[in-house]
């Protein structure tokens, strides 16, 4: 009988790794690096009456700080706005202060995501030169943010949305700036669906075996739009639940499964971010028995010759944070592909107490399989080769 999981301290002898954490990006990061001609339209910080907001492409998109910075805060200090960055924790924008955290809350190696970009690059402008500009100065500050800690910060690219040679040109030069995979907030080629273009983006992908990464709150039309979804009524609690149960993530799998990228691309991997993963199981389920009733009259017999669900189960990871229904029922799922997280400072973690999330969640699972969780799968998906397997 396999030996079960019953507590952090005894029975977790690896570093934990955070497959989704987040940075709050400093206020002056575009305006101190974007070039000369662009300043006055790159992103910014305003201090206003309601707290800080930020100010995008001139005022054309806005989006307050509040929920993105929540570390340390109970859940009635919740606000979706009136955030101030002198009063977040540091450990938002300063790597110092942010590994200081990670060692309160028993974290060894962090997976790094925006905040200010999360929607995707779109936000920053729709004019390709300023959008670019942007995305060159958040990647110059990223790279020094993880610079110095010992590989426990783990960069990631974030690719522009102004075409396939912007997205593989931005792709090529995170990986020469150490980060281990791409987020995406829209097909390579600048839409919300794909096409064959897109194929040199995944080919380049492929070959240096860098991860794609789809983060919820993108991949949605009007994600990059003018304002903060509205937070005034009760349907926000629907649309935020929903998200977390994979409302955001089917759609995009979906077209990812039958877009035949999957297939032209074997050895591609796709990473669903903080949709959780409960929702798999039944997604593969009926993917499978539509395809096996519909596959002659759409061409799908000739066009894929494998289920969905393989496809899925050998191409795409997913991370969690929250989802005790996901691991009850994890034996449907590839359980080599997923990864825990804390979301870390957004309102989904626990800090600084990620460790009793872990205990609430994982007790009684079988100890090899809590390693894959917190440890394993996430050092090979990145090729974390310096991390210890034991400390």
């Amino acid at each position: 009988m396999k030996t079960r999981f019953t507590d952090v301290t005894l029975d977790v002898d690896y570093p934990i790794v955070d497959a989704d954490a987040h940075v709050n990006e400093p206020p002056d990061l575009w305006r101190s690096r974007v070039p000369a001609r662009w300043r006055d339209r790159a992103p910014r910080v305003e201090r206003t009456e309601r707290g800080d907001v930020w100010v995008f492409d001139d005022g054309k998109r806005t989006r307050d700080v509040g929920l993105t910075a929540t570390a340390g805060l109970s859940y009635n200090q919740f606000a979706p706005s009136g955030g101030r960055y002198d009063t977040m924790r540091p450990g938002s924008f300063d790597a110092k202060a942010r590994l200081a955290d990670m060692d309160i809350d028993g974290i060894h190696t962090a997976v790094i995501y925006p905040s200010v970009t999360l929607s995707g690059a779109g936000v920053y402008a729709d004019e390709r030169e300023l959008q670019l500009a942007c995305v060159h100065a958040y990647h110059d500050w990223l790279a020094e943010f993880c610079e110095g800690a010992d590989g426990r910060l783990v960069g990631l690219t974030v690719v522009p949305t102004t075409g396939v040679d912007d997205a593989v040109a931005a792709m090529e030069r995170g990986m020469e700036l150490g980060f281990r995979g791409a987020v995406i907030s829209c097909f390579p080629n600048g839409t919300l669906d794909p096409t064959p273009e897109d194929d040199r983006f995944w080919g380049a992908a492929q070959e240096a075996e860098h991860p794609v990464h789809i983060h919820i709150g993108s991949f949605t039309p009007g994600a990059t739009g003018r304002t903060w979804p509205r937070t005034d009524d009760l349907s926000f609690l629907g649309r935020t639940g929903s998200t977390k149960a994979g409302a955001q993530a089917m759609p995009v799998a979906s077209k990812l499964v039958f877009s035949e990228v999957l297939e032209k691309f074997p050895r591609i991997r796709v990473v669903l971010v903080e949709s959780n993963i409960g929702w798999i199981p039944t997604f593969n389920e009926q993917v499978d028995d539509m395809f096996l009733r519909y596959r002659f009259f759409t061409g799908g017999a000739e066009r894929m010759p494998r289920l969905p669900s393989e496809l899925f189960h050998r191409n795409v990871w997913a991370t969690f944070v929250v989802d005790t229904v996901g691991l009850e029922l994890r034996h449907r799922l590839n359980l080599r592909h997923l990864m825990w997280s804390t979301d870390y400072p957004h309102t989904s973690c626990d800090w600084p107490n990620s460790r009793v999330v872990i205990e609430r969640q994982m007790r009684g699972l079988p100890l090899d399989e809590v390693k894959l969780l917190l440890h394993t799968n996430a050092k090979e998906l990145y090729r974390l080769d310096g991390l210890p397997d034991r400390v």
